[in-house]
């Protein structure tokens, strides 16, 4: 028996068609939001300024240079399934082969991140 999902992402803001899930951490918290190109993108200009004089933090936690702040904790699992869900959708529209569980190749999520 064969079986198609189809899943349709809607902006959590204005309720159009969401492009794609946008991720984003603050205070230790983790947050998924699915936005419209559009949206997404103002989001990315309202923390331009922020990003720019922030420093990365990696995946323990750690931020290049000295600091005394507290580390995000790393994502939920829940987060990271959206996250996972989002780019396998993404991949399929876009010709990519990718089963439906385990890992994702690493080209398929770079070609994800530079869309």
């Amino acid at each position: 028996m064969a079986r198609k999902v189809i899943t349709m992402l809607t902006d959590d803001l204005d309720g159009s068609t969401a492009d794609r899930t946008v991720e984003f951490s603050l205070d230790g918290a983790s947050y998924a939001i699915d936005l419209s190109d559009q949206n997404a993108g103002k989001l990315r200009k309202a923390l331009d300024a922020y990003i720019g004089a922030a420093r990365r933090v990696g995946r323990g936690g750690i931020a290049t240079g000295s600091t005394n702040r507290r580390a995000a904790p790393p994502a939920t699992t829940r987060v990271a399934r959206s996250h996972n869900q989002a780019v396998r959708e993404w991949a399929a529209k876009n010709g990519y082969e990718v089963s439906e569980r385990g890992r994702i190749p690493v080209s398929v999520i770079e070609a994800y991140n530079n869309r």
